[in-house]
């Protein structure tokens, strides 16, 4: 089993950065694809990044990639989710998650990771 823990979230302005982290421990050494989703009030969960083992990197839309990061550090089992000029429409609950399966094409269906952290509520007010 693998045990997934976010923190970093919080109450910003619009503008303003975050660094989401999420350190995974049990066992790590079956993890492949890692990935952040997140979950608007009264919206469907969406699918925001994700990141291979060897550290490749995918995002869900330009508008993302221009202003987040998805990176990994496999030393310290723990992936990370840099967020700059954060807009109220990112005020989500952002989830980390893990993938024990190998796949050759990118996973961006929250049924293709088998581990889920509770969630970080990150709020951006205007």
């Amino acid at each position: 089993q693998v045990q997934l823990v976010e923190s970093g979230g919080g109450l910003v302005q619009a503008g303003d950065s975050l660094r989401l982290s999420c350190a995974a421990s049990g066992r790590t050494s079956s993890l492949y694809d890692m990935a952040w989703f997140r979950q608007a009030p009264g919206k469907q969960r969406e699918f925001v990044a994700a990141i291979s083992r060897s550290g490749g990197t995918t995002y869900d839309a330009d508008s993302m990639k221009s202003r987040f990061t998805i990176s990994r550090d496999n030393a310290k089992n723990a992936v990370y989710l840099g967020m700059n000029s954060l807009k109220p429409e990112d005020t989500a609950v952002y989830y980390c998650t893990a993938s024990s399966r190998y796949s050759g094409i990118w996973l961006r269906r929250g049924d293709d990771y088998a581990y889920w952290g509770q969630g970080t509520q990150v709020t951006v007010s205007s």
